[in-house]
Parts: structure tokens; sequence; C-alpha cells
């Protein structure tokens, strides 16, 4: 039933601002359903990419995709994304765990805590220096194939401040943009079987109808102050991840002493 209510809530957000598919959706699941890292990224990305599947229709229908933008995104963000996936499954084995749960936690809450940068607004930089814009997406692709997130909090960002796009435009380009993302990351989770696809139905069921009142609402909501405070919410839960993370790296570092000091006294008895 809590998985079912994260759904509902974590996909109306989606639908009202573009963002907090993957910058809540990993968090929630090793945090509060104790699903493993890589685990929850898998999951995360799958439903992100469902979410935004479902939220993309009101957006195409208003005219708010601006195509071209997509494409040089995707150009950039792709390459990146696939070189994120494979590091988080090259990392991915008992003895990295806590070590890839600090790093996937400092993402989500360096991704979140870029929201609150001063804007840089350069309206004319797309358009003028249209091959840095995928430049600028490849850091945004590593972020969203390691953590899920990025794709949302950091395209939004990009878009705002280096395109004369309108937010609604922003917003539209920026979800199918993490559309993308999220169905070839997830298609690598699938084949490597890091889906928990348990969590995922559940999440699905209060996701359907969370993303379609979100995108219904889109427009009619202070997205911006709604933002602010996905962002900050995004940020507790990255913190917390990389606490989580070293906590369990402190843990094991102080067992492994321990086992060495017992075996060094072991081997000393007996040579006694």
């Amino acid at each position: 039933m809590m998985e079912v209510l994260a759904g509902f809530l974590i996909a109306a957000t989606v639908g009202l601002t573009g963002i907090g598919g993957g910058s809540f959706t990993t968090p929630v699941l090793v945090l509060f359903f104790g699903l493993p890292a890589a685990e929850s990224v898998g999951t995360a990305m799958i439903f992100a990419a469902a979410l935004r599947l479902l939220a993309a229709p009101f957006y195409i229908v208003r005219r708010h995709v601006h195509a071209r933008y997509l494409i040089l995104l995707l150009a950039g963000a792709i390459p990146g994304l696939l070189l994120g996936t494979w590091l988080l499954h090259f990392f991915y084995v008992e003895s990295w765990k806590s070590t890839v749960l600090v790093i996937v936690g400092v993402l989500l809450t360096t991704s979140s805590a870029i929201t609150f940068l001063p804007r840089l607004r350069n309206p004319d930089f797309s358009s003028r220096r249209s091959r840095w814009l995928s430049a600028l997406a490849l850091p945004i692709g590593i972020e969203t194939g390691f953590s899920s997130a990025g794709a949302g909090a950091l395209g939004t960002v990009l878009m705002l401040n280096f395109s004369e796009m309108s937010v609604p435009q922003v917003v539209g380009t920026d979800i199918v943009f993490g559309i993308v993302l999220a169905f070839i990351g997830g298609a690598f989770h699938i084949l490597w079987g890091s889906i928990n696809h348990a969590a995922l139905v559940n999440l699905m069921i209060g996701g359907i109808p969370g993303v379609l009142v979100g995108g219904a609402f889109s427009g009619r909501v202070p997205a911006h102050k709604l933002r602010t405070a996905i962002a900050l919410i995004a940020m507790v839960l990255g913190v917390q991840l990389v606490y989580s993370g070293a906590r369990d790296l402190v843990q094991s570092r102080r067992h492994s002493v321990a086992n060495l000091d017992s075996r060094s006294l072991h081997a000393g008895g007996e040579w006694r």
C-alpha cells in the first residue's frame, strides 16, 4: 500500500513539473523499502519512463516539445547514459555496494542543489552554439545512467538558462528527453535482471492515476514553487543516502579491523 501511495505522489510531481521521477524514486526505494541501489536505479528508470510516456501527450498536443533541441540533447546524453549505466553495473559488486550508495546520494544531492543556483541566462546560447548543448548534455546522461536522476533537474536547468524556450516548452522537451534516456537505460537493467518487478507494479498502480492528475493540472499550479519544494526534498533524501552508505562503510571497516585483530591474536596464540 505504501508503494502505491509513493507511486501516486511521485507521479503527480512528474506530471506537474517534469521532474522528480528518478530523484524521488531511487532514494525512496532504498531508504523506505530496503531495495539495493542498483535495483532501485533500474526500477526507477522503468517507472520514470512509463510516467513520462503518460505525461508526454499533454505537452505534445500543446506543442510544447522543441524537436531540434531535443535531438541536440540526446546526441550528447545517450553516450553519457551508456557510460553511466555501465559504470553502475561494473562497480555493483558486494564490496562496492556501500560506495555506490554514497555516490548515488552525492549525485542526487548535487543535481537537486543545482536548481538553486542563480540563473545565468543566455537564451541565445543554444541557437548560436548548438553543438555545445550536446556537450553539456553528456554529464547529464552519465548521471542519469548511474543514479536514474539528472534528466529532469539538470535538463531543465540547462534549457531554462541556455535556450529561448518558454517554461512549458522546457518541461515538455525535458519530459520527452527523459523518456528516451529512461527507456534506453531501463533496457540494460532488464537484461541484467536489476528490476524489482513487485515494487514496479505497485508503483505503477499509484503512478498511472498520479501522472494523469498531475498532467491535467500542469500550467494551473505555480510550478516554480513546487519545483523548489521537490528539489529540497530530493536533497534531503540524497543526503540520507550518503549517510546510510557512509555508515555502512564505517561499520564494514570496523568489522574488517576486528576480524584482522582476531586472526592476529589467534595466530599469535598458536605460535606461542
